[in-house]
């Protein structure tokens, strides 16, 4: 199973310890366009703050994010895992997992980001500030830029089994599973069920949890089908949209009253 994550807009400070090494992240092959990434940003944040925080969307309580943009080569990194803050992070609770459901997570969980196209939990990373609706001005919107490289390196990524897509639409744009991996991958929303409406707060959170308890009970759906079954008897709500064509996902609505 593969479990395909947003990143979180806030993140954790950047760590004490050794700065990144670009050659020790996962998914190898998107080295070069994260080095182009890297390069854009680090210049445009080194050279002009205004602009800079113009093309990062950022406002002026934020000015701080372009200077830790600028030290991203020298600032320490720390797994992404613990870098990655926010609801959905939150009610999924990385670091209070048991030592086997940590290993699940190492294996399974894949988080999207606009500067690294994608990482691992337990991939080194400093703190950034960079969304995949940031539009650079010499590599344009990250979106775009990052569907080639994705392309390539994703459908080996997803294996054999299960994908799990839980990202936000601005993520989902970098990388759509096509062809036979479409057809083993379920996109899930989260409806507030009294008015079958997504609500922000619900949805990244029972994202966290849904998470969580796949990696907590060692449950290992290898089918849309197989994951429904899973989370209906863990005592969630599904309600099933099975693909009219072959070569599309399964979509799934999670209905919850209330996030405790």
């Amino acid at each position: 199973m593969l479990v395909l994550l947003p990143p979180s807009e806030g993140k954790a400070a950047s760590g004490q310890g050794a700065p990144l090494k670009p050659e020790s992240l996962s998914l190898p092959g998107l080295a070069a366009a994260r080095a182009a990434v890297l390069d854009e940003l680090v210049e445009l944040c080194s050279a002009d703050e205004e602009k800079a925080r113009h093309v990062l969307g950022l406002s002026e309580g934020l000015r701080g994010e372009v200077a830790k943009n600028a030290g991203l080569r020298t600032a320490g990194a720390r797994p992404a895992g613990e870098v990655y803050t926010g609801v959905l992070y939150d009610s999924l609770g990385l670091a209070t997992l048991d030592a086997a459901a940590k290993k699940r997570a190492a294996r399974s969980l894949l988080v999207f980001s606009g500067l690294w196209g994608a990482v691992r939990v337990t991939d080194r990373i400093p703190s950034y500030r960079c969304s995949m609706g940031v539009k650079l001005p010499g590599l344009g919107p990250l979106g775009a830029f990052w569907r080639a490289p994705m392309a390539e390196v994703m459908p080996e990524a997803a294996g054999n089994g299960l994908v799990l897509d839980l990202r936000s639409a601005a993520y989902a744009a970098a990388w759509k599973p096509k062809g036979e991996v479409a057809e083993r991958t379920a996109t899930v929303r989260v409806l507030h069920a009294p008015t079958r409406k997504v609500v922000s707060h619900f949805n990244k959170a029972t994202k966290g949890r849904i998470v969580r308890s796949l990696l907590t009970s060692g449950a290992a759906p290898a089918s849309p089908a197989e994951l429904v079954e899973v989370l209906r008897e863990q005592s969630y709500e599904v309600e099933v949209e099975a693909p009219a064509k072959a070569g599309r996902a399964w979509s799934l609505d999670v209905l919850v009253d209330e996030v405790h």
